[in-house]
């Protein structure tokens, strides 16, 4: 009968839970990482409605949905229209698909990871607004060209920006009083699997030694012509790579003998690739669009323990130069890699050492916590203090600036976005 009551309770305490509806620009089916980390452990406090972007299908709209995890419900809308992601031509036909997702008379928390879903806020009369600013997205390739100003207007009306690593933060703390840096985190228990060794995936069962792999999406981020270097001056060396490539020609990919391309892994996989593997290798292309990534991997390599090197990444080289060998050129990098393969058992004991520290001093269920200690309501000086604050900038680099969002009051940034914030908190955002 206790267990009954129990699991009674927390049915009850679920259906209860206030609604965080989340708009996303990436699919929880793709890449695991900072979203479904922290919305799989959120959905301890709230009811998470994911809603994602759309995809073409010929014929009428419609909303489909499944639930990847307890709590949380993932919809994906399926629209007549080939314009990507949360274009303007989109907006239409989301909003009555979207309309009836939150219960009538319920004031949700809307939580962003991208601005260009911000028109679809006025589905919603939100108490709270969050924006987990996890990468800089106008800085990654065919970024929509609204998206700056699409973004200020969202730190106008933001109650809490949370960001995912220190570069971000420096770039968007003048941008609104209430943010707070959340640096990438680590599921400690699942990535140590990987310390059994003899759990490696069988995919790499015929490989040679040393293996030296990487894992996550090769896009422009990812530095191609480090990879064929590598490649041709280590033949011998066999590069394990693991993840979609997105948006760059897979043609322009080397095809050395030596390079392993396995495509996309589950999440439950990674840890068996990282068994295989001799060094966990991070060669980030040093562009515009890694200037403020911080990369998740590093910590999940170091929970596997194994050694890794990586190009002069920002967020990578501040905190964890003293264990990440880090590069500045490819030949520094086959270097660090030659280094790691040599080294003593006292050394990697060392090694050992400093990143069970650091990945002992981060979780995300810490982060998790935090962040939801922190989604509270802003008052609404503070809102029209940051609003105004926003607006000087943008005049400043000779754009059209936002006006000052205060109660009452639109605003009307250059891309056409009209966003009202009500004395009542009630904001309405779209096209005048």
């Amino acid at each position: 009968m206790t267990n009954q009551l129990r699991t009674t309770d927390a049915a009850s305490a679920l259906k209860a839970a206030t609604t965080m509806i989340v708009f996303c620009h990436l699919r929880w089916d793709f890449v695991y990482q900072r979203p479904q980390q922290l919305l799989s452990r959120l959905a301890e406090h709230y009811r998470v409605l994911v809603v994602e972007e759309p995809i073409f299908h010929e014929g009428e709209a419609f909303l489909k949905s499944y639930s990847p995890v307890p709590n949380v419900t993932v919809y994906q809308p399926h629209t007549p229209l080939h314009a990507p992601g949360f274009h303007d031509d989109q907006i239409a036909l989301l909003q009555p698909l979207l309309a009836d997702l939150v219960p009538e008379g319920e004031d949700p928390i809307a939580w962003f990871y991208t601005p260009m879903a911000l028109p679809l806020l006025q589905t919603v009369h939100p108490s709270v607004v969050v924006y987990d600013c996890m990468d800089e997205l106008a800085a990654f390739k065919n970024a929509p060209k609204q998206l700056l100003q699409r973004e200020s207007a969202l730190l106008s009306m933001a109650d809490v920006v949370f960001t995912g690593g220190p570069s971000l933060f420096e770039a968007k703390k003048d941008r609104h009083d209430n943010a707070h840096c959340f640096s990438s985190s680590v599921d400690l228990k699942h990535f140590s699997q990987a310390l059994d060794r003899s759990t490696a995936h069988p995919s790499q069962a015929n490989l040679r030694r040393p293996r030296l792999g990487y894992y996550g999406v090769i896009d422009e981020r990812f530095d191609v012509d480090m990879l064929r270097a590598i490649a041709d001056a280590r033949p011998e060396w066999e590069l394990v790579m693991v993840g979609p490539v997105v948006k760059i020609d897979p043609a322009s990919l080397p095809r050395n003998p030596n390079i392993h391309y396995m495509g996309q892994a589950s999440y439950d996989e990674l840890p068996q690739y990282l068994a295989a593997w001799d060094v966990a290798l991070m060669p980030f292309a040093l562009n515009e669009s890694t200037k403020f990534i911080s990369p998740t991997k590093v910590l999940e390599y170091m929970a596997a323990e194994l050694p890794i090197v990586s190009t002069n990444i920002t967020d990578v080289t501040k905190p964890y130069s003293h264990v990440v060998r880090i590069a500045y050129s490819p030949e520094e990098f086959i270097q660090g890699c030659e280094d790691a393969l040599a080294m003593t058992p006292a050394e990697r004991t060392a090694m050992t050492e400093k990143m069970r520290a650091v990945v002992s001093a981060t979780s995300w269920d810490t982060t998790a916590q935090r962040m939801h200690s922190l989604m509270k309501p802003r008052k609404a000086p503070a809102r029209a203090a940051a609003a105004n604050q926003e607006a000087a900038p943008a005049a400043a680099a000779n754009v059209n600036p936002l006006r000052p969002i205060v109660p009452g009051a639109k605003y009307l940034p250059a891309d056409g976005v009209l966003a009202t914030r009500a004395t009542d908190g009630t904001i309405a955002v779209g096209a005048e």
